[in-house]
């Protein structure tokens, strides 16, 4: 009877995974090599100049609202859903309203697949499909099925998750930033490890007629200095006090601090961007909107910047000592950044590799 039970819970646990299949336990690809720059700290880098005009502008006394929980809004999940596949699923095409800023596939997108927002979400609609077997990644903007497994779509992106390519400059993704989706979600897995070590996904009402690296695309018509661009990194400033927070939240709140939020798309203030999950605690997800924008600062993650094509990072712990305190680090970067705004540090194609790079030898 005992043995009965036991394979009873176990299938019924099965079963239950197999109706979520966003709800993976650990993912089996990297999301990007460790040197990119969605998985690079930024915790020591310089506050960027126009940090208080985005804050205003995206809104100052705005709380942080967690996009994503368990159950489901309006028939559809709580978040941006992702579905992982393997050599056996096969391709189909897709046809894109925005084909030219598109890549062709065909993608391995099961019919079954989750829909953001659920099948008759009138909202973003995107798709996400991770194969497991090659380490790509694929995402669709408003995805629609078609009987014959086929899909119709805005826009579609395909990632290598072993490369460092950014999409061609100017082109849009299924993120109006140009830049992948998955990478920047919070998941349940990882708060359940103790750690999130990338940036956070987050939108903005009003960002500007501009995108900064690794961004690939703008959707604004504002050109005033007071808007961030696309792309923009932003960190909850080091002396916000996360203790009285749950041990989940503060798997979050550790993660905005030290690798910070990215923003990827217009939508509304702080809306933070994560995988819906039916073991997160709703209620406790709402303590982030204690959280404000004056809470955060924009970051320039500029001396980071190894090639504008690329998501690569520079090296952290190599080249000069620009900050004169006897050890190459984190801080030397923000330093190194100053100086580059204040026209005392050169960056050139020729000397990329002289700044915290293997042959690192310049006077500082």
């Amino acid at each position: 009877m005992k043995k009965k039970i036991i394979t009873l819970y176990l299938a019924a646990v099965a079963a239950f995974f197999l109706a979520a299949p966003w709800m993976a336990v650990a993912l089996e690809c990297a999301l990007f090599p460790a040197d990119n720059i969605w998985n690079a700290p930024i915790d020591t880098l310089p506050v960027h100049v126009h940090s208080d005009d985005y804050i205003d502008t995206i809104g100052t006394d705005r709380g942080l609202h967690p996009d994503f929980g368990s159950g489901t809004w309006n028939g559809g999940p709580i978040g941006i859903p992702f579905v992982e596949v393997g050599d056996s699923q096969p391709m189909v095409p897709v046809s894109f309203y925005y084909a030219d800023e598109s890549d062709p596939g065909p993608y391995p997108i099961p019919a079954d697949a989750p829909i953001e927002g659920g099948g008759d979400s009138t909202g973003d609609r995107h798709v996400l499909v991770l194969d497991d077997d090659h380490c790509m990644l694929y995402e669709l903007y408003d995805a629609h099925p078609n009987p014959d497994g086929s899909w119709d779509a805005g826009s579609g992106a395909i990632f290598d998750l072993g490369s460092h390519a950014l999409r061609p400059e100017g082109w849009t993704s299924a993120d109006a930033a140009g830049l992948p989706i998955l990478p920047g979600l919070v998941r349940y897995a990882e708060v359940l490890d103790g750690e999130i070590t990338h940036a956070i996904r987050f939108t903005a009402p009003m960002t500007k007629r501009e995108y900064i690296w690794p961004a690939r695309h703008y959707a604004s018509s504002y050109t005033d200095d007071i808007y961030p661009p696309m792309g923009q990194r932003f960190r909850l400033k080091e002396d916000f006090d996360i203790s009285g927070f749950s041990p989940n939240i503060q798997v979050i709140l550790r993660a905005m601090k030290r690798y910070g939020i990215i923003l990827a798309d217009n939508g509304s203030a702080w809306y933070v961007s994560g995988a819906p999950d039916e073991r997160w605690d709703n209620d406790e997800l709402r303590e982030l909107r204690s959280v404000v924008g004056a809470n955060f600062e924009a970051v320039d993650v500029s001396a980071l910047m190894l090639d504008p094509n690329s998501g690569q990072c520079m090296p952290q712990n190599q080249g000069p000592d620009y900050d004169a305190d006897g050890d190459i680090d984190g801080s030397d970067l923000g330093e190194y950044a100053k100086r580059l705004q204040m026209g005392t540090a050169t960056l050139t194609m020729g000397l990329f590799a002289l700044n915290f790079g293997e042959n690192a030898d310049p006077a500082p």
